[in-house]
């Protein structure tokens, strides 16, 4: 590891596997939060989509690689999308069931003060059910760590994933560990991050004083 960084520059690989995991989950987030919300607080929204993206969750991410290839190209767009797909699908279905657990009698009471339907979603579910979706992020957040050996594995110049795939031809076994070791330690971290963040954002929720 340590003539990783100091001889093979080493860092510009572990910032471009960060740069390419964290444009697929934002991008993946941006997308699945507000279509999992609807999905959770409306059964219509829920009875179009769950079909859709039930079927296709069960689609390795992997076996979408030729086609990204094919439609984007073999650069940073193409490892991106393959990070997307590895959590969008999934995380719709965690935010749907974290804003359709909302306590009922939240919403009849705020119902019964005069609320609108839009009123209920943005002052009723979406602030009860954000401590759920941020679990949701922070788990997904670690499934973009796991598939960035894969989101590199053709033609990427720099990367983890990269570093990786060039050992494993040479048999150059201490590298290998190496660079799994190094996204062990980045997943570990960013979910530290996650969870310092969640006490700070969520300080009234009662799980956040025994988040683990």
């Amino acid at each position: 590891m340590i003539i990783l960084f100091v001889e093979k520059d080493f860092l510009t690989d572990v910032l471009a596997s960060l740069s390419r995991v964290l444009f697929g989950f934002v991008l993946s987030a941006a997308l699945a939060v507000p279509l999992g919300i609807m999905m959770g607080a409306s059964r219509r929204w829920k009875s179009i989509f769950m079909p859709i993206i039930g079927f296709i969750r069960y689609m390795p991410a992997a076996a979408f690689i030729p086609l990204l290839i094919l439609w984007l190209g073999i650069g940073f767009a193409e490892k991106v999308a393959v990070i997307f797909i590895s959590i969008f699908f999934y995380l719709v279905l965690l935010v749907a069931d974290a804003a359709s657990h909302v306590r009922n009698e939240c919403i009849d009471a705020a119902l019964t003060l005069g609320a609108s339907p839009r009123q209920v979603l943005n002052r009723v579910i979406v602030p009860s059910s954000l401590p759920g979706i941020w679990d949701a992020l922070r788990i997904m957040m670690g499934v973009g760590w796991t598939m960035i050996v894969v989101a590199e594995l053709v033609a990427a110049e720099r990367g983890i994933g990269a570093v990786i795939i060039q050992a494993q031809r040479f048999l150059q076994t201490p590298r290998i560990i190496a660079g799994i070791i190094v996204i062990g330690i980045l997943g570990v971290l960013t979910d530290a991050v996650f969870k310092y963040l969640r006490v700070a954002l969520f300080p009234w929720d009662e799980q956040s004083s025994g988040v683990k």
